[in-house]
């Protein structure tokens, strides 16, 4: 039966073969390029520090340009020096990206790579049934593009017990590869996975090194290697090797499916810290975790390689608020909290610890203006207001701390 099948689909199965082998050589090109990337940037010594502003799509330049003005609020005197210019980079909207059919056009491409940092809006993905051509994530394009291997997402909710810090690898697992399937035939699909050794050391080492610097005793490294042996056996692998430079640090691994109940068990969730997982798995759980701390609007988000960082809310375009009129009243809670992790990325700890107090205050605690995505509520311009006067409040750290401690 086998060579019956060899001949009547050897047509398909070259085909498959040619595929298949380019792409592994495509991946072991990326594996060398990794193995000779070893420098990290440093902000310290560069001057401007350029901060690119990316609207993307649907309430993307709406909750962007809040962001951007809170930015520019805290950044003033650094402006004013000369130390930090911001850039807009207009054209990466659907519209744009369809017509070239790519996830990100040539020259904003070129356009993205003159910048250090990168606060983006949402960009809308295509799907099934949309008016735009299969194209793929600009995020996933990005991601690859400018080698955005990590991304952080940073979840709290106190009263909860939950401090959670997930590190989501960017550039591999099911995602690299999601638009290189193959159709073998009419009733035959193929999708890849890939973990690099090196892809995976640096995401793990980066998630133990948090841990170390942040006086955090606990990581958990999630996987599915009971199931999917080869690439994710690969990442547990790498962390049971890795692990053993960090013996300050405790550390366990979990399978993605149960530590998704986990998550929500109040008997269990305070015990989690920081969390490392591929990508696919970071996707799932990081919303999940996002809905638990108030919804994913509430989330931001860092993309960090070693020269390029790119800052962003984890949710999507919601074109529908825009198809309704409601775009305005977009929380941009998300886009903040994104920039004050760009500050804090780029060296500004001081301002970065300002402003995530200030939303605390804004957001969770106080909350004398309340944006609900409707005209029963605050405008973002007038949500992105109210945290620049608590930014200026001389009592805003002694605010903070009688809120936290209640």
């Amino acid at each position: 039966m086998t060579e019956e099948l060899r001949e009547r689909y050897s047509k398909e199965i070259e085909r498959a073969s040619d595929h298949f082998e380019n792409l592994v050589v495509e991946q072991l090109a990326r594996v060398e390029r990794m193995k000779k990337d070893d420098n990290w940037i440093d902000y310290s010594k560069i001057k401007p520090i350029i901060i690119g502003v990316v609207g993307g799509d649907g309430i993307g330049p709406h909750i962007c340009r809040e962001a951007r003005r809170v930015l520019e609020f805290l950044l003033q005197k650094e402006v004013e020096d000369g130390k930090v210019v911001f850039r807009d980079i207009e054209g990466l909207t659907i519209e744009n990206r369809a017509k070239v059919g790519k996830a990100i056009p040539d020259e904003i491409l070129e356009e993205l790579k003159k910048c250090h940092l990168i606060l983006k809006g949402p960009t809308t993905t295509p799907r099934k049934g949309d008016p735009w051509p299969n194209i793929e994530s600009a995020n996933v394009a990005m991601r690859r593009e400018l080698d955005l291997f990590a991304n952080v997402r940073p979840v709290k909710v106190p009263e909860l017990g939950i401090d959670w810090v997930f590190f989501r690898e960017n550039t591999e697992g099911a995602y690299v590869l999601g638009p290189k399937g193959i159709m073998v035939t009419d009733d035959l699909a193929f999708d890849f996975k890939v973990i690099t050794r090196q892809g995976a050391e640096r995401i793990i080492r980066l998630a133990f090194d948090y841990a170390r610097k942040n006086n955090i005793n606990k990581v958990t490294v999630v996987t599915k290697a009971n199931v999917v042996k080869t690439t994710d056996g690969l990442f547990l692998s790498v962390a049971e090797e890795v692990a053993k430079e960090y013996p300050e640090v405790e550390w366990d691994d979990w399978y993605v499916d149960i530590m998704s109940a986990k998550l929500i068990d109040p008997a269990r969730r305070s015990q989690f810290r920081v969390i490392v997982l591929p990508n696919l798995y970071g996707d799932i759980l990081t919303d999940e975790a996002a809905q638990i701390q108030g919804g994913v609007g509430t989330a931001g988000a860092a993309n960090i390689g070693k020269r390029y960082a790119m800052f962003e809310a984890i949710h999507g375009s919601a074109p529908r608020m825009v198809q309704e009129g409601r775009a305005k009243y977009a929380d941009p809670s998300s886009m903040i909290k994104a920039a004050a992790m760009l500050l804090r990325h780029a060296g500004f700890v001081d301002k970065a610890e300002r402003l995530e107090k200030a939303l605390d205050i804004c957001a969770i605690y106080e909350r004398r203006v309340v944006v609900t995505g409707r005209s029963d509520g605050a405008t973002g311009e007038e949500f992105a207001n109210y945290v620049m006067e608590t930014l200026k409040d001389p009592e805003l750290e002694k605010k903070w701390e009688n809120y936290a401690k209640k």
